[in-house]
């Protein structure tokens, strides 16, 4: 596997780590929750036979330090740190770019504010708690968990959000992780306590700029795994859907497809961003011929 080109970029009030691989239209990667740059590491050289792929860690994540005291996070700030990264990499020329979680947040507010700087962005299962179908029940979630955590520690903040959200309990023996994610396992660990603390709640309760991204919704492609069907997380992009006119596309694996399932995660993001995926449905071809 090809070792991506590292590097830092300065943002107003933090340093932000990024890794950069291939050549060709920039594809901005934003990962999710307490995820880091690594979370791509799998999908990402399928990736970069077509484009200049260039992911980072958000700021006060993993290698990505803030230059003042930890404070909750606000989904513009991350949005402007995405527009550098756009100005940086690709600053004659409209960008494609892939949020999934947290990060699907940042590319809709990114999107809402800069469409000109845009072509083509894909929400993968943000976690709008007002787009669900019953947000008061998981505003109180996201409450608890934050107090949880305070209270009773990480294990237990974690084992209450993984039960809210539909997910399995935490196994004894925790399960085999695939290399890409045995690496950056440690950071995750360490990030957990801050995307609880300081980002679930404030990313969850922002509200998208639904006429804005109405008005550019041939950019917008809103998307959910399509094993993620009945879960809470697939709700927000399904209403997004609707609501902007974007029809829904489905990638194989859950929540967390493109590391649970990369090669068809890669290939299914190539052809959307190509518009050849079939609606509606996975692509399960490998990204060499999708």
């Amino acid at each position: 596997m090809t070792e991506p080109k590292t590097g830092t970029l300065d943002v107003p009030g933090a340093t932000l780590h990024y890794e950069k691989r291939g050549s060709g239209p920039l594809l901005l990667l934003i990962p999710g929750g307490g995820a880091d740059a690594g979370m791509f590491t799998a999908m990402a050289p399928a990736l970069a036979t077509r484009r200049t792929v260039v992911s980072f860690d958000s700021r006060s994540m993993s290698r990505s330090p803030l230059h003042g005291p930890l404070a909750d996070q606000r989904v513009e700030v991350w949005s402007d740190d995405a527009y550098r990264m756009l100005e940086l990499f690709s600053p004659d020329e409209p960008a494609d770019v892939f949020g999934c979680s947290a990060g699907a947040i940042v590319a809709l507010d990114l999107l809402a504010r800069h469409p000109e700087r845009l072509r083509r962005v894909i929400a993968h299962e943000p976690p709008l708690v007002e787009l669900m179908a019953d947000p008061a029940t998981y505003r109180a979630l996201f409450a608890e968990v934050r107090e949880t955590l305070r209270a009773e520690g990480l294990g237990a903040a974690m084992a209450r959000f993984s039960e809210g959200l539909g997910g399995d309990e935490p196994p004894d023996q925790p399960a085999e992780l695939p290399p890409a994610v045995q690496e950056m396992a440690p950071r995750i660990f360490a990030n957990l306590p801050v995307f609880l603390e300081h980002v679930l709640g404030p990313f969850a309760s922002w509200a998208p700029d639904v006429a804005a991204l109405r008005a550019v919704a041939h950019r917008l492609v809103p998307a959910a795994g399509g094993e993620s069907r009945g879960l809470p997380l697939y709700g927000p992009a399904a209403r997004l859907a609707e609501l902007t006119g974007s029809p829904l596309a489905e990638f194989p694996g859950g929540h967390l497809g493109v590391t649970e399932r990369p090669e068809e995660f890669a290939g299914h993001l190539l052809a959307e961003l190509a518009g050849t995926a079939r609606p509606g449905s996975p692509v399960t071809a490998s990204p060499a011929t999708a």
